[in-house]
């Protein structure tokens, strides 16, 4: 039966902030390709432990605590932006030593994913995006300012489990599920700050992200901050992507059900990329 080796290490960013991640490998091999996955925004790197575990019979799978979850605790509001969490990812390849990486992730880790795709493509093998954030307009901005400015407020003031629970009732179940395992994994105050990224925006519309050219598998998510509408779009636009058939739906309301059925289409999405031995240590 094939096991798996875990090992928790830490990485420093650019800024000087302390970075932790998790990889997951099989003991009996290790070659092709490092996977990148990152975590929506709310639970942290052990909501994708299950996934990992599925796609890592010939793969190196790298799951990072983003900055402001889980372990990788900051409470600068102000170094909350999307370049910033590009440039983690990128100091995180560097750590890991390997020219480029098949970089995935669900909601705001897509959104990390993407740009990172326009800002150091050359080191970004192909792409997973799982359940694609919203891209808002003007008006839709200003109610998602409103909406997470009055969420940090109540994580300082009534807790994690207050602050989430009328948000999730409007998202998918299994990210509730998610969310409500990491609470007690996390620091409401570095939580709280990580709101701030809604100040910043990462795109104006999806057109401009009709440059990304490297093999990119999209499943689409299934609510009003993941529109599956959202994810077709992006495969018409794409030059090399597809459309996976597996999608999230109420259907799927654990980390198990999350990998088990996405695992299978995820998985071969990797093993068919072209060969590329890691060099991670």
């Amino acid at each position: 039966m094939r096991t798996n080796n875990i090992q928790d290490f830490s990485y420093t960013s650019s800024d000087g902030c302390r970075l932790y991640a998790t990889s997951i490998n099989a003991t009996e091999r290790n070659e092709n390709s490092v996977v990148i996955l990152m975590h929506g925004g709310g639970p942290d790197h052990q909501s994708l432990i299950p996934l990992a575990k599925e796609l890592s019979d010939k793969h190196t799978i790298v799951l990072p605590d983003l900055r402001g979850y889980g372990r990788s605790v900051c409470y600068d509001r102000n170094s909350y932006t999307w370049n910033r969490y590009a440039t983690d990812v990128r100091a995180l390849i560097d750590y890991l030593q390997v020219p480029s990486v098949v970089l995935g992730g669900a909601g705001i880790g897509t959104t990390i994913a993407l740009k990172s795709a326009m800002t150091f493509a050359d080191r970004i093998q192909a792409l997973i995006l799982i359940s694609i954030e919203e891209i808002e307009d003007d008006e839709a901005k200003v109610k998602e300012i409103e909406l997470l400015e009055t969420f940090a407020t109540r994580v300082l003031i009534d807790g994690l489990e207050a602050a989430w629970e009328p948000i999730l009732k409007n998202l998918s179940p299994v990210i509730g599920d998610m969310v409500r395992d990491a609470v007690s994994r996390s620091e409401p105050a570095s939580i709280a700050a990580a709101a701030a990224i809604v100040y910043d925006r990462a795109f104006y519309n999806y057109k401009e992200l009709e440059d990304i050219a490297m093999p990119t598998f999209i499943i689409p998510g299934d609510d009003d901050r993941h529109p599956a509408a959202l994810a077709k779009n992006l495969v018409r636009l794409l030059a090399n992507a597809q459309l996976s058939i597996a999608s999230l739906s109420n259907d799927i309301r654990t980390v198990d059900d999350f990998s088990k059925t996405l695992a299978p289409s995820i998985k071969q999405f990797i093993n068919d990329l072209p060969s590329e031995k890691s060099l991670y240590k």
